[in-house]
């Protein structure tokens, strides 16, 4: 079986986390923010887990692991406050935002 080299695995990541990055910057919908992000982590994970195949340790997978529960816990918290502002605004649009202005 071949093995992938560092190279391909390094594009694939840094092309994830730029979708990420630009998905970020240019939508205004809290629900494609947060998958945005989700995609970042994932393309910073994919990174990890290379660098690790690569030096021959498990380094990068124990820290793609605490990654991923961390992930989650964004995910959670982030639905959570996404419900809630559905629930009272009836709108998950950025712009029209504005609950701690004075």
């Amino acid at each position: 079986m071949e093995h992938v080299g560092l190279f391909p695995v390094l594009l694939t990541s840094s092309l994830l986390f730029l979708l990420g990055v630009i998905g970020v910057l240019t939508r205004r919908n809290i629900l494609i923010i947060l998958m945005s992000i989700e995609l970042m982590l994932n393309g910073v994970n994919l990174a990890f887990v290379g660098f690790s195949r690569h030096l021959g340790t498990m380094d990068g997978h124990a820290i793609a692991v605490f990654v991923m529960a961390v992930a989650a816990a964004e995910a959670g918290v982030g639905l959570a406050l996404v419900i809630l502002l559905y629930r009272n605004r009836i709108d998950v649009d950025l712009d029209d935002l504005n609950l701690l202005k004075g």
